[in-house]
């Protein structure tokens, strides 16, 4: 169905969003269609939701039910034995269980299938649940077949929707009443509101943003998408004709969601909130929304305080912070101050689709809620770099420094500068310096590995060298330019060393690692990577001299702070899971 799609619509934007359409495909959604998306709150529209799965078994079941009052046009009427009404319920649902399996059996064709089966099953032997029972049977019997499924956000935001709309009395009953246009109108705004206002805190938890055009954009894309694209894809099917209309009626969609994304208030970012603090504001969300006395609702609006207003501690003036987040085979470091943030390397490229910086630096930093004060890209490897460009773009002001050649194409899309040694400023009470590259060894035809950038930086309590990928002839160049001889120069003792160049053998030096001195080494490196990363014999020489290794293949993301010197954190070991592996050693 896929290739069927790709040759009948040459754009390979369009055709991708058809088969996620069509078929759940949602990795053939472009990534900038997914920020469009994202940005305004429609990209529970883009795939396989609830509601194009009921939007199915209601076409199915209407088509069915036709049909079976008919037969008795061409002989004993099917009535007779099974009633129209079953027929056409169970038929509808047997088709729309085919449509959802084909589709992928994601989370919300799920939780669509078992509450329809379950209300199916209550209608056919004539009896009524309270929706609470029916809510949480559908969720139980999710939960039963896929354990997994509480740790993907799409069970959250799909079951937190349906049961605001079950407890808010958003059900079928006005709607047969609701006969004209006004009303029906009034009563979808309704629900979008209510839905928009009760999964706010959600999306602040596991997105860090909350669309402020989404209102809009649900109104307009909802009945666009689930009352004509979608039929247009399902009807391609058969006559591929209908995937033409779709490919031009989403081609419009799209355009019209671009230019609301670009509203200067298109999008609201906060950090992450606790889990305790998400839940007080969902609860708060609801009491806000249920027709209840104002002084209830008032106090709903107290409990979505703390996660609207919710902000991360940060480092103490003259202290630092550092992270290491694990990106694989490669570096990124993120330093933070009482009130700037610097990143050191944006981590590797994993695909032509995504990389270090679109998926592990940028959700880390949305996560806390805090923007590039300054960027340093060592040098122009890729494993250093290949988040580069999705780190700029979302901070399009940051300035940065690097070593990377003047022709390099980040230089034509954001000059930058030079990062060699001498260069250095002060951030709240903490001192960054560039002790590596000195200025006549920029050249356009050396190696980058000799040219990269070494960054120290000294906060009361301790002090972190970045290195780079400096080898065994710039290490040397180091300990005789820095080694202090009383004229000024700043030495190179600190208490964190991020390993040079990954645990190469070609760097590290026994002599290095005496005129560093550290406490701790830190590895950045992939599990199993190809180049054997850190090398036996580095590791036995940081152990010769005492020094405590830190790899992020057994550590995860790891911070360590000048505030307490004396230890590192490490997520792989404070939240460990029983499913995590277990490396030897």
């Amino acid at each position: 169905m896929r290739e069927r799609i790709q040759m009948r619509i040459s754009d390979s934007q369009w055709a991708g969003l058809i088969s996620a359409l069509l078929m759940g495909d949602q990795a053939s959604i472009e990534r900038a269609d997914w920020d469009v998306f994202r940005a305004t709150g429609v990209a529970h529209l883009v795939s396989i939701s609830g509601l194009h799965v009921t939007l199915f078994a209601w076409l199915c079941a209407g088509w069915v039910g036709w049909v079976w009052r008919r037969t008795d046009h061409w002989g004993p009427s099917w009535c007779l034995w099974w009633p129209a009404d079953q027929a056409a319920r169970c038929s509808g649902l047997a088709l729309a269980l085919m449509y959802a399996v084909f589709s992928g059996w994601g989370i919300p064709a799920q939780r669509t299938i078992w509450m329809l089966a379950l209300v199916t099953l209550l209608a056919v032997t004539g009896r009524r649940w309270p929706w609470p029972q029916v809510w949480l049977a559908a969720c139980a019997l999710v939960l039963l077949l896929d354990p997994w499924a509480m740790y993907q956000a799409g069970f959250w935001l799909s079951f937190v929707a349906v049961g605001v709309l079950f407890a808010t009395g958003a059900d079928p009953a006005p709607r047969e009443s609701a006969v004209g246009w006004p009303q029906r109108l009034w009563l979808f705004g309704r629900e979008q509101c209510l839905i928009t206002l009760c999964l706010a805190p959600l999306s602040l938890l596991l997105f860090q943003q909350v669309s402020g055009v989404g209102l809009l954009a649900n109104a307009l894309a909802i009945p666009w998408i689930t009352l004509w694209v979608t039929p247009l894809c399902l009807l391609g099917a058969f006559l591929p004709w209908a995937w033409d209309l779709a490919a031009v009626s989403l081609q419009a969609l799209v355009g019209i969601l671009q230019a609301m994304a670009a509203w200067p208030w298109g999008v609201w970012s906060a950090p992450a909130p606790a889990v305790w603090a998400t839940a007080a504001a969902t609860v708060g969300a609801l009491c806000l929304t249920m027709p209840w006395p104002w002084v209830v609702r008032a106090f709903g609006l107290s409990l979505m305080a703390p996660a609207l207003f919710w902000r991360v501690p940060a480092p103490e003036p003259n202290q630092v912070q550092v992270w290491f987040p694990d990106i694989g085979q490669g570096h990124a470091v993120l330093v933070r101050t009482a009130r700037h943030v610097l990143l050191f390397d944006t981590g590797p490229r994993y695909s032509r689709e995504t990389d270090a910086g679109q998926r592990v630096v940028l959700p880390m930093l949305r996560a806390w809620g805090l923007r590039l004060d300054a960027l340093v890209l060592s040098h122009s490897d890729s494993d250093h770099i290949g988040g580069a460009a999705a780190v700029m773009q979302m901070h399009p002001s940051t300035p940065w420094w690097g070593s990377l050649p003047a022709s390099h194409p980040l230089h034509r899309w954001r000059p930058g500068q030079p990062c060699h040694a001498g260069v250095g400023w002060e951030w709240d009470g903490v001192r960054f310096d560039f002790l590596h590259p000195f200025a006549a060894q920029h050249s356009e035809r050396v190696k980058p590995n000799t040219i990269s950038c070494v960054l120290r930086v000294a906060a009361q309590g301790g002090v972190v060298l970045l290195s780079g990928d400096i080898e065994a002839a710039q290490e040397k160049n180091l300990i005789a330019a820095q080694a202090p001889t009383g004229d000024g120069a700043i030495g190179l003792r600190a208490d964190v060393l991020l390993v040079p160049h990954h645990g190469s053998n070609t760097s590290s030096t026994a002599e290095f690692l005496a005129a560093v001195s550290p406490r701790w080494a830190w590895v950045q490196a992939g599990y199993r990577n190809r180049y054997g990363h850190p090398t036996a014999d580095v590791m036995a020489r940081y152990q010769a001299q005492g020094i405590s290794v830190v790899e992020s293949v057994r550590c995860g993301a790891g911070m360590w702070s000048s505030a307490q010197a004396d230890r590192v954190h490490c997520e792989r070991q404070a939240h460990a899971r029983y499913w995590h592996h277990r490396l030897p050693g």
